[in-house]
């Protein structure tokens, strides 16, 4: 960001003009009364900046009030509406004319955007209010969904109120509004301050403080100084969705980050031209990418849902014990009175107790009816066990799948029954989400049709393969390795070899690899701070949230176009206040047309 203040210089002075008798005469009286230069309300005036800005109301008069015969009458027009902005003055020109300046000049273009009355300050504070009006009403309906839900399914339960003031969604609001206005003017402050401190007028100072010099003239100081505005996430109470924001930010942020180094050739190096004319970048290997992040992250899902439940995500977890009917069995018509039919989580839980009795053999109680067949701790699985057929030798496979001896069969009516459910599930997702292309499917209906299907195909191939796989895993080790042999770590290989089904969906999976990714994350560090591995930071979620924003900054800062979707370049431009437009677009054009020249 070049500075565009001039070296500092004095003043000329001009000659002073002495007034003759003729202008002096002509003057008025000291006690005649002059006309006000503005008749305009100052509140209405600050009320107007705050609420709607000129540009906007010339949108809404022109498309919504000029329709209306009573609203026309009532309703100021666009140029008082501007004259009210500017304090009275006169209306300087179209708003469609002005803030037509390209280029990344951030600060120039924020200056002169809109009228003379809407300005840096005004335009922060009326997107904060409007984050903040738009997340409270959101909040609140949400709040409400959620209630009703709970109360359908327990209406005895009594709800719990508390003061506004004390309220999520107020706070959550309160944190966004104040993120944006606090970051704004940071980093217009630093931008100044930047612009200033590289005058020539500021020369002395940079020789008395060099270092000092250097942070703050640096291209990224704005970025990463006004990444402070994060700390406004604190606001909002210590909760789960503060943790989800934070783990979210960061990782956007990294992906962001990798992107620029790929893109000025860090990563995978360079190599010389076809003929030795030059250096190009390698590409980037066809088989790497997102997909090799599940692997890892659904070894640490699995075995943290076996041993450490409540540091497991539940609602993910759930979806795969209700997706595994095979494995998990129902509670049977014959259940006997009186005896309790384990669920999906006491089957979880049992199969730990067995690794950490390194898997001991089944007895089956057919065959041995007057012999103590489970260990006391196992007592749970009992009315699995009892049904089991007398050829299996395996406990675990005893409580998975007591019906059937063999293990492959089992694993193939997995397959038989999953594969179908998932594909009707994953096709009306996706039917729905595609509402929207109603005009793809009216101009290319076979086109839409066949990327549909070969996405749903492929995402149910992956999600049943990885179930199955985690499942089949288990049977899998009791049958080669010994019984001692990695007992507890063996959920983790399982649910390693489940996550290589990603590879099916490498091309179009990556935003449930990324959300995967995620949930393990914070499922893994909740686990460390369980078993004390580390500590937990009283706030460290709020400073992971802060260097989020400092990566992103630096990034965007030094090349738009890592950012890869124009709507998040788009985004992070207005954050800082640049105005909703996408500058990593505009540098694309700029460079086309000086290579063009």
């Amino acid at each position: 960001m070049a500075s565009d203040a001039g070296p500092s210089r004095q003043p000329a002075l001009t000659p002073l003009d002495i007034p003759n008798q003729h202008d002096i005469a002509s003057r008025p009286r000291a006690n005649s009364k002059s006309k006000p230069k503005s008749a305009v309300d100052p509140v209405l005036r600050n009320a107007l900046r705050y609420t709607i800005s000129a540009r906007e109301y010339e949108t809404l008069h022109k498309y919504v009030l000029s329709r209306s015969r009573l609203l026309r009458k009532r309703m100021p027009s666009v140029n008082a509406v501007e004259r009210y902005m500017d304090g009275g003055n006169t209306r300087r020109g179209s708003v469609s004319d002005r803030d037509s300046g390209k280029g990344k000049g951030k600060e120039k273009a924020a200056d002169g955007n809109g009228s003379r009355g809407d300005t840096f300050n005004a335009r922060a504070i009326r997107d904060a209010l409007r984050v903040f009006v738009a997340t409270g009403l959101g909040m609140r309906a949400y709040e409400t969904v959620l209630a009703r839900l709970k109360a359908q399914k327990e209406p005895n339960m009594p709800q719990k109120k508390q003061p506004f003031y004390k309220s999520s969604g107020l706070r959550l609001s309160l944190s966004l509004s104040t993120i944006l206005m606090l970051y704004r003017l940071l980093f217009r402050f630093l931008s100044r301050l930047r612009a200033h401190l590289l005058d020539q007028s500021a020369a002395p100072f940079r020789n008395r403080n060099p270092r000092t010099s250097q942070a703050l003239t640096s291209p990224y100081a704005p970025a990463v100084g006004a990444s402070l505005a994060g700390l406004a996430l604190g606001i909002y109470p210590s909760q789960q969705l503060r943790v989800t924001v934070a783990i979210a930010a960061i990782f956007r942020a990294l992906e962001f980050g990798w992107n620029l180094c790929e893109d000025e050739g860090l990563i995978w190096g360079w190599k010389s031209r076809a003929g030795g004319k030059g250096m190009v970048k390698r590409e980037r290997p066809w088989w790497w990418g997102s997909w090799m992040l599940q692997p890892f992250a659904f070894g640490q899902l699995l075995h943290a849902a076996v041993f450490d439940r409540e540091c497991s995500p539940t609602t993910f977890v759930d979806f795969i014990w209700k997706n595994s009917t095979a494995y998990l069995h129902g509670v049977p018509k014959d259940l006997p009175a009186g005896m309790k039919w384990p669920d999906a989580w006491e089957i979880a839980d049992n199969l730990a107790r067995m690794a950490k009795l390194n898997w001991p053999p089944f007895v089956s109680p057919i065959l041995f009816p007057d012999q103590e067949t489970l260990p006391p701790s196992l007592s749970a699985v009992a009315p699995l066990t009892e049904r089991a057929h007398p050829l299996i030798t395996s406990l675990s496979c005893a409580t998975l799948h007591p019906s059937d001896p063999s293990c492959l069969r089992t694993y193939l009516t997995f397959w038989v029954r999953s594969f179908p459910r998932m594909g009707r599930f994953f096709l009306l997702f996706y039917s729905i989400l595609m509402l929207p292309r109603y005009k793809l499917l009216y101009n290319s209906p076979l086109y839409l049709m066949n990327r549909l299907i070969s996405k749903v195909l492929r995402l149910s191939t992956f999600a049943t393969g990885a179930i199955s796989t985690a499942w089949a895993s288990i049977c899998f080790f009791q049958t080669w390795f010994p019984r001692t042999f990695l007992p507890t770590q063996r959920f983790f290989l399982g649910g390693f070899l489940a996550g290589l089904w990603a590879f099916v969906d490498r091309r179009e999976g990556r935003s449930i690899f990324l959300y995967s990714a995620r949930t393990s994350v914070d499922s893994l560090w909740k686990v460390g701070v369980k078993r004390r591995w580390w500590r937990a930071m009283k706030g460290g979620d709020v400073w992971v949230f802060v260097l989020a924003l400092a990566i992103t900054g630096a990034v965007y800062e030094r090349d738009a176009r890592a950012i890869r979707e124009s709507h998040v370049r788009k985004g992070v431009g207005w954050v800082s206040g640049a105005g909703f437009r996408d500058w990593g677009l505009e540098e694309d054009e700029d460079e086309d047309g000086a290579k063009e020249e």
